[in-house]
C-alpha cells in the first residue's frame, strides 16, 4: 500500500511558474516509477510527465516538453513537477501517481495503481 500526499498548486497568471510536490509513504519509494496527470473540467485525465525509479529517465507529454520538469528525491520519498510558462488551458486538477508493478514510466493511466488526492492549478489569462 502506498499513500501519496500532494502539495503546491494554486492560482497563477499565464506565463507564471508553479511547483507541485508529492510525498509518498513506504520504504520502497525508489522501486516505483512515478507520474503526473491532470484533469480539466469535463475532460479525461491526461498524462503530463513520468520519471523512472532512479530518476535517470523521464517522459513528457508533447504539450509540456521544454516547460515542465519532473524530478524525484528518493532519499525524501518525493516527486516534484516544476511547471513554467503556464497557459490558461492547463487549468486542471493535477495528480501524482505510482506505478508499483512495472519498470517502465509510461503515459497510460491504467499503468498507475496509486494516486494522490489531487491539487488544483488555475491559470488565469
Amino acid at each position: 500500500q502506498v499513500q501519496l500526499v500532494q502539495s503546491g498548486g494554486g492560482l497563477v497568471q499565464a506565463g507564471d511558474s508553479l511547483r507541485l510536490s508529492c510525498a509518498a509513504s513506504g520504504r520502497t519509494f525508489s522501486s516505483y516509477a512515478m507520474g503526473w496527470f491532470r484533469q480539466a473540467p469535463g475532460k479525461e485525465r491526461e498524462f503530463v510527465a513520468a520519471i523512472s525509479r532512479s530518476g535517470g529517465g523521464t517522459n513528457y507529454a508533447d504539450s509540456v516538453k521544454g516547460r515542465f520538469t519532473i524530478s524525484r528525491d528518493n532519499a525524501k520519498n518525493t516527486v516534484s513537477l516544476q511547471m513554467n510558462s503556464l497557459k490558461p488551458e492547463e487549468t486542471a486538477v493535477y495528480y501524482c501517481a505510482v506505478d508499483s508493478r512495472s519498470i517502465y514510466y509510461g503515459s497510460r493511466r491504467t499503468e498507475y495503481d496509486y494516486w494522490g488526492q489531487g491539487t488544483q492549478v488555475t491559470v488565469s489569462s
